[in-house]
């Protein structure tokens, strides 16, 4: 399966399993979503169960909120990451506190799916990566998938949370992996072991991290598109690099952190969001306060810029090759 195809299939999955579990968000209905995410889902479950929503995002997800305490488990989707910022007051000061301003009596089991990243073109308002501001606030979980196989099973275990998940889909990679040479051909998903994806039901555990590739050298942690841009140019350059692809931001395994960091001696951590309190300032700060004894370089971080997203000079901003391979030049030369 494509990630597209991946994430369809999780949603047909728990929507047959649980009537409780409703999908809403713009064109997410007869359209079936900007990105096809939801085809063919309201011709199956009708339109109750899965709806267009006015263009309101604070609405869609007060709704959802409502929805969440009175038992159902809605699946809101917000058309791009960028427009996420109008729901911010629902998904902080509602969502995410309603279990412990009400001990425990009320709950929003609901899951926020959302295209984010750049690598298509979409410009300042079509390509932001706001995870870390989500890291932020007590009571959200954030979820990253960066394989087909990881998008099904995770996005099955953040529908069955009872806490309120902001899953977050790399769009530059629902169709295919892309190694960061965007004057190569694309890549479609077809025979990559990740696109390996069953037909029926089974979950990823959200705060379990994957070892993408094992090495010694040094660690390498990432998250979505990066993951496969990692994964090349170490490839290309022959560096002996373990590569952690993170999943879940919160909950984080730090544990598998620790344990590869300990191991090899050096980090780099490799994010498409700006750079300034982006969630790579988060991770150098749990590596240096838990491995510090263990490091023979300082921690690298390659991450976007703090400016707006360039269209025009898109892969200047982008972390690719070119960056990466400078950092993994200088933290081995260190």
């Amino acid at each position: 399966m494509s990630m597209i195809q991946a994430i369809n299939s999780a949603l047909d999955v728990m929507m047959e399993r649980d009537p409780d579990v409703v999908v809403m968000g713009e064109d997410v209905g007869y359209f079936g979503g900007v990105f096809r995410a939801t085809a063919g889902l309201q011709k199956k479950y009708g339109k109750n169960r899965v709806f267009d929503t006015p263009i309101t995002e604070i609405g869609i997800i007060g709704v959802a909120v409502g929805m969440g305490a009175y038992g159902l488990r809605p699946v809101p989707e917000i058309q791009f990451a960028d427009y996420i910022y109008p729901a911010l007051d629902q998904l902080v000061s509602e969502a995410a506190r309603l279990r412990y301003r009400s001990a425990g009596e009320f709950i929003a089991p609901m899951t926020v799916r959302s295209p984010f990243g750049g690598g298509i073109f979409g410009g300042q308002t079509h390509s932001q990566s706001p995870e870390g501001i989500f890291t932020h606030v007590s009571g959200i979980k954030t979820v990253i998938p960066s394989t087909p196989y990881d998008a099904k099973g995770l996005l099955i275990a953040a529908i069955e949370d009872n806490d309120p998940v902001i899953f977050f889909e790399p769009k530059r990679i629902y169709n295919g992996p892309f190694d960061g040479h965007y004057d190569r051909p694309a890549k479609s998903w077809a025979g990559h072991p990740g696109a390996m994806v069953p037909e029926g039901y089974y979950r990823v555990p959200l705060g379990q991290a994957r070892t993408v590739r094992a090495g010694e050298a040094l660690t390498i942690l990432c998250y979505g598109t990066m993951e496969h841009v990692i994964e090349s140019t170490v490839t290309e350059m022959g560096v002996d690099a373990e590569i952690i692809d993170l999943r879940t931001l919160v909950p984080l395994d730090i544990e598998a952190i620790e344990q590869s960091v300990k191991k090899t001696g050096r980090c780099l951590i490799v994010h498409e969001a700006t750079r300034t309190s982006g969630f790579g300032a988060e991770l150098s700060a749990l590596v240096q306060e838990r491995c510090f004894y263990h490091l023979e370089a300082p921690i690298e971080r390659v991450t976007g810029f703090d400016t707006p997203y360039p269209h025009s000079l898109e892969w200047a901003y982008f972390p690719g090759p070119v960056r990466i391979r400078e950092a993994i030049t200088k933290i081995m030369r260190d």
